[in-house]
């Protein structure tokens, strides 16, 4: 009985591995999108940015994972609430940060809250859970702001919008927050 013919199966199967590997994507998108401060120098003078007291957010973790929001203690299923209160200034109350006129590409004339910062402190001893849902609830409360502006302007939801509108809509509420550890 004659054997079948196999010396062309190692050839096919990495055809196919590397039709595979080149036609399918692996999406890398994980995490936080954040900007990292550069590396330290030692010859290089630490500037101190100076924010006045109403445009600053203080959040603080301590190490038995309470969260306070200015010096107050703050529930962390409240923190999107204060966060999108805080960055909006819809009443422009004076506690509050300061917003700027600008002219923004496709919205026109408009405030923007250019001058807030969340500044969050995180001690190293809190729990990696209580720290991404600190993070969490300040995205959430940043993407309802910009969903609201997005479905008001452009009738969709931010996620939606054309790149040229997502960037109109950041311009109006940009995410500033500064992040340090609690030494």
């Amino acid at each position: 009985m004659p054997g079948l013919d196999t010396t062309s199966t190692a050839d096919i199967s990495f055809m196919l591995l590397i039709f595979f590997l080149v036609t399918s994507s692996m999406d890398t998108d994980w995490g936080l999108p954040r900007q990292l401060p550069p590396p330290e120098n030692q010859t290089q003078q630490e500037e101190e940015l100076i924010v006045k007291q109403r445009n600053a957010l203080c959040l603080k973790l301590s190490a038995d994972n309470v969260l306070t929001c200015n010096d107050e203690p703050l529930k962390v299923e409240e923190l999107s609430k204060r966060v999108e209160e805080f960055v909006a200034n819809s009443t422009d109350d004076p506690t509050l940060p300061e917003m700027s006129e600008r002219e923004v590409h496709l919205l026109g004339r408009c405030k923007v809250s250019d001058r807030h910062v969340i500044i969050v402190e995180v001690s190293p001893m809190a729990t990696y859970d209580a720290y991404f849902q600190m993070q969490n609830a300040v995205v959430a409360g940043y993407n309802r702001l910009r969903n609201g502006l997005a479905q008001s302007q452009f009738h969709r939801t931010y996620t939606q919008c054309n790149a040229e509108q997502r960037d109109a809509i950041a311009m109006v509420y940009p995410q500033r927050i500064s992040e340090r550890s609690d030494e």
